[in-house]
C-alpha cells in the first residue's frame, strides 16, 4: 500500500465535484494542468478564470519533498514557525552530501561519518516535526518519490528543480525554493503565477536506439534553457502511449533544463502498470475509475493550437539519439552530425569518462537497455576506451539490478558502481586529475553540463546524452563514433557493430529490497529536542532578516556586474560547497564566485570601490557590509538559471546585498529573491544594461511608492561626475510587496504566529 494513503483518497474522493464546480465558472474545455491546478486552490483562493502568466493564485499542495542539502535552510526556516508539525505530508531526502569517490559502500561510509552531525539534525528534526525521513543511501529524492509518493492528479512542491520528475506519473510537480516549502509545511497557500500551457504532440513510436532522453534532449534545442519559463509542458498524442511511465518521468525531470514551471503526461496503462509495480495497487485502481480527469479534455486534443499557448510536434519514428553540450544542455546535436560539429569546433574527440545514472535516468529500464550494450564488450571482444561509472537512483534499484544480474555486467567492463547518490551529477564527484584543468570531453545521462558542474574542471567539456548511448560513447572512447553506423574493431582486429539496446521496462521478477532507507517520523514529536552546536561549522540557527527602513536606496556599489550565463551553480556552488549547507555565514564564502565579471573576464575578480583594489566577490562584499554600505548585482539574461537553491538569494542578502537588476530572471531564483526580501529587478531596456559602469554610485527611487506594475528608477552616478536614469521594471504583486517590507515572508509568518 502507497504511503499517505488516506490523504490520496481524499484528493480522488473530492476530485469530480471540484472540477464539476470549475466547469460550471470556467465555460471552456481545460488542459490537464487547469484540471489539477483548478482543483488544488487554495480555500481562500477565489474561483475564478485566471490570465496564464500574469495571475498570481494561491495554492494548496498535496505534498512537500526536499532533499538534504536544501532541507537544512528549509527546515531552519520551518523550526521559526513553531508549529507542532508539518501541515501537509513532507519527505526529507539524503543524496547530495555523498561524495562519488572510490565505489558506493565505502563513499557511503565516509559520507555517514563526515555528516553525522547533520544527518543527525535532519532526522530529528524529521522525527520531532512528522516528516517521513530517507536515510542517505536510500536513494535520489526523484527516484525514490516516483517509486513511492507521485501519484496522478496529485500538486507537489519540492525544494529541488528537478521535482517535475513526477510529471511522469501525472503529477503537477513543481520545483521551489525552501521558503515556499516552509509556507506549506507551515499550513499557509502556496503562491504561483497561473503558467502558461505548451503542448507537446508526439507522433509515431521511437526507433531502437532513440530513447525517451532523446526527446527532451530535442526539445531543449527548440526551446533553449529559457523557452519554457512560466510554463507547463503537457505531451499528448499517440507517441505517448508507446512511451515507458519511467520514460516520462525522464522527460518530465529535464524540463527544468529549459526552465519550465512542471511537465505533464496523461494518466494512462503505462503509468497503470508501474504504479502496480511499486506496490501501489490502490493508487492505480481509484486512478482508473478517475481516467477522464487525469487528461486534458478531448477538445484540447482536437484543436490543440487553440488551447495551447504553443504547440511542438515531434515525429519520434523519425528521432536520432541527441548529444548535448558542451557547457549547457540546450546545444542539442543529433548523433549522426556529433562527428561534423564537433571538428567544426574543436572539441575533445577522446571520450575519458562515460558516466551513468542521476535522478534523470536511474530507471530499471534505463540501467537494463545500458547493460545490454555493456554485455556486447565481452560478447564482441571488445574493449571498453573509456573509464565508466553507474549510479543507481535508489536502493531498491540497486538491488533488484544486482539480483538481476546487471552489475555484474557492468563490472566485467572495468564499472565503478558509486552509492544511490546524486554524486558527479551535482559535482560530487572526486575525480582523479580534475585538479589539473586539463582541456578532456566525458559523456554522461544526467541533466546539467554547466562548466564545472560535474568535476570542477572548466575545460571538462561534458555532454548530455541517454544511458544506453553513454554507454555506446564510453566503449568507442570517440565523441564522433554513431553507434548506428559506425563499426568498431575488437580486440581480435574484427571490424563490429553494436546491436541496438534492449531492455525490459520493468523486473519480470518485480522489484525488491532489504531495506529501503526509509525512518518513519514519531508520532509524538513533542519531547524531541533539536540541538545545533553554536560552533558548529555545518549547521548555524537562523536570525530574522532586517525590515526594509522605509527608504529610497541610495549610493549603493556595484558588487559585480555578471558576464553571460550566471547560474545558480555561479552564484552558489555545489560540489565540496554543500558541506556548508545549513550554515549560511560559511556557504556565503561561495558567493558568485563563478559568475565572470564583465569588466575583466574573470571570475571571482571584482573591484573593491573603498580601496580601489581587486579581491574575490565574498571578502569585497563584507567590507561593504561592515562599512554599513549597501550594493547590488547586475546580471544577463535567465540570471539563477538551473537549481531551486535558494542559497542563491540568502547568501547576498545576508552579506548586505539590497538589490539583483537582471535583463531576466529564471522563475524560481526570482521567486526565492522575493521570499528572502530582495529586490529583483529587470531592465526596461536590456540595452541599459551595457550603462552601468565599474565605479558607478546607484540609486533606487521610488521604493517609498513601490506598487504594482509601477516602475523604479534606477540613477546611475558615474566616476566622472555624469549621470544616467534608467527605468526598471518588476514583478511584485501586493503580497510579495509586503515581504519586501517585512524583510522577508519568513518575517510575517513568525509574527502572525507570534500575535495568535
Amino acid at each position: 500500500m502507497a504511503f499517505d494513503i488516506e490523504m490520496i483518497k481524499k484528493v480522488y474522493a473530492a476530485l469530480p465535484d471540484r472540477l464539476a464546480l470549475v466547469r460550471k465558472t470556467i465555460k471552456k474545455p481545460l488542459t490537464l494542468s487547469e484540471k489539477i491546478l483548478y482543483t488544488h486552490l487554495h480555500s481562500a483562493q477565489p474561483l475564478q478564470e485566471f490570465e496564464r502568466g500574469k495571475s498570481y493564485v494561491d495554492f494548496a499542495p498535496d505534498r512537500v519533498t526536499m532533499q538534504d542539502a536544501t532541507a537544512q535552510m528549509a527546515l531552519l526556516q520551518f523550526m521559526q514557525a513553531k508549529r507542532p508539525k508539518v501541515a501537509v505530508p513532507s519527505t526529507v531526502h539524503c543524496d547530495h552530501l555523498i561524495m562519488a569517490k572510490t565505489e558506493g559502500v565505502a563513499d557511503l561510509h565516509q559520507a555517514v561519518n563526515e555528516s553525522k552531525e547533520v544527518y543527525d539534525f535532519l532526522a530529528s528534526v524529521c522525527n520531532k516535526y512528522g516528516l517521513g525521513f530517507w536515510k542517505p543511501g536510500a536513494g535520489i529524492i526523484h527516484q525514490v518519490m516516483f517509486e513511492n509518493y507521485d501519484f496522478p492528479g496529485g500538486l507537489m512542491i519540492g525544494t529541488d528543480s528537478h521535482t517535475p520528475m513526477g510529471g511522469g506519473l501525472s503529477m503537477l510537480a513543481v520545483g521551489v525554493g525552501g521558503a515556499d516549502a516552509c509556507d506549506v509545511m507551515a499550513g499557509l497557500p502556496w503562491e504561483l503565477k497561473w503558467p502558461k500551457v505548451i503542448g507537446v504532440h508526439l507522433k509515431g513510436k521511437l526507433s531502437p536506439w532513440a530513447a525517451a532522453k532523446d526527446i527532451i534532449l530535442k526539445i531543449t534545442g527548440i526551446l533553449t534553457v529559457k523557452g519554457g519559463t512560466g510554463a507547463v509542458m503537457e505531451y499528448f498524442g499517440e507517441g505517448v502511449q508507446s512511451i515507458s511511465c519511467t520514460g516520462k518521468g525522464t522527460i518530465g525531470n529535464m524540463g527544468a533544463e529549459i526552465g519550465a514551471t512542471s511537465t505533464l503526461f496523461p494518466y494512462d496503462k503505462t503509468m497503470e502498470k508501474y504504479l502496480k509495480a511499486t506496490n501501489r495497487q490502490d493508487i492505480a485502481e481509484m486512478a482508473n475509475k478517475l481516467t477522464d480527469h487525469l487528461r486534458a479534455d478531448e477538445e484540447v486534443y482536437k484543436n490543440p493550437e487553440k488551447y495551447y499557448d504553443q504547440v511542438i510536434e515531434i515525429d519520434l519514428s523519425t528521432l536520432e539519439p541527441y548529444l548535448n553540450g558542451p557547457f549547457t544542455p540546450d546545444l542539442a546535436t543529433p548523433i549522426s552530425q556529433m562527428k561534423a560539429v564537433s571538428e567544426k569546433n574543436g572539441w575533445p574527440r577522446k571520450i575519458e569518462v562515460g558516466l551513468v545514472g542521476s535522478c534523470t535516468n536511474s530507471s530499471y529500464e534505463d540501467i537494463a537497455r545500458s547493460a545490454s550494450i555493456a554485455r556486447q564488450v565481452v560478447k564482441k571482444n571488445l574493449k571498453i576506451k573509456s573509464e565508466f561509472t553507474v549510479t543507481p537512483g535508489s536502493e531498491q534499484i540497486r538491488y533488484t539490478i544486482e539480483r538481476d544480474g546487471y552489475i555484474n555486467d557492468f563490472k566485467k567492463i572495468g564499472a565503478t558502481v558509486f552509492a544511490n547518490a546524486c554524486g558527479p551529477c551535482i559535482g560530487m564527484w572526486e575525480r582523479v586529475g580534475a585538479e589539473k584543468k586539463e582541456k578532456n570531453t566525458i559523456v554522461h545521462s544526467f541533466n546539467r553540463n554547466f562548466a564545472k558542474r560535474a568535476d570542477g574542471n572548466p575545460n571538462t567539456f561534458a555532454f548530455v546524452g541517454s544511458p544506453e548511448l553513454v554507454t555506446a560513447m564510453a566503449i568507442a572512447g570517440d565523441l564522433a563514433f554513431n553507434p548506428l553506423t559506425d563499426a568498431l574493431i575488437n580486440e581480435r582486429g574484427e571490424k563490429v557493430y553494436l546491436d541496438p539496446p534492449a531492455g525490459d521496462e520493468l523486473p519480470v521478477n518485480g522489484f525488491a529490497v532489504e531495506d529501503p532507507g526509509y525512518q518513519k517520523p514519531a508520532d509524538d514529536g513533542s519531547k524531541i529536542n533539536i540541538l545545533v552546536a553554536p560552533d558548529s561549522k555545518r549547521l548555524q540557527l537562523l536570525d530574522p532578516f532586517p525590515d526594509w527602513n522605509g527608504k529610497d536606496y541610495t549610493n549603493l556599489k556595484l558588487l559585480i556586474k555578471a558576464k553571460g550565463k550566471c547560474t545558480t551553480d555561479h552564484i552558489s556552488m555545489a560540489g565540496p560547497w554543500l558541506k556548508f549547507r545549513g550554515h549560511l555565514d560559511n556557504i556565503s564564502n561561495n558567493l558568485l564566485i563563478g559568475a565572470v565579471n564583465y569588466f575583466n573576464d574573470k571570475t571571482d575578480s571584482v573591484k573593491n570601490q573603498l580601496t580601489n583594489e581587486y579581491g574575490t566577490v565574498p571578502s569585497t562584499q563584507r567590507v561593504y557590509q561592515k562599512a554599513g554600505i549597501g550594493s547590488i548585482v547586475v546580471g544577463d539574461e535567465n540570471y539563477g538559471e538551473g537549481s531551486s537553491r535558494e542559497h542563491a538569494a540568502m547568501e547576498p542578502r545576508h552579506l548586505g546585498v539590497l538589490v539583483i537588476l537582471t535583463k531576466s530572471f529564471a522563475r524560481i531564483h526570482e521567486t526565492n529573491l522575493k521570499k528572502q526580501g530582495m529586490l529583483a529587478l529587470t531592465f526596461a531596456d536590456k540595452s541599459d544594461y551595457d550603462k552601468i559602469l565599474e565605479d558607478d554610485d546607484i540609486d533606487i527611487l521610488g521604493l517609498t511608492n513601490f506598487a504594482q506594475g509601477k516602475q523604479l528608477t534606477v540613477v546611475l552616478k558615474h566616476k566622472n561626475k555624469t549621470e544616467d536614469k534608467i527605468l526598471v521594471n518588476h514583478s511584485y504583486n501586493a503580497q510579495q510587496i509586503e515581504w519586501f517590507k517585512a524583510g522577508g515572508a519568513l518575517n510575517i509568518i513568525r509574527k502572525e504566529v507570534n500575535a495568535r
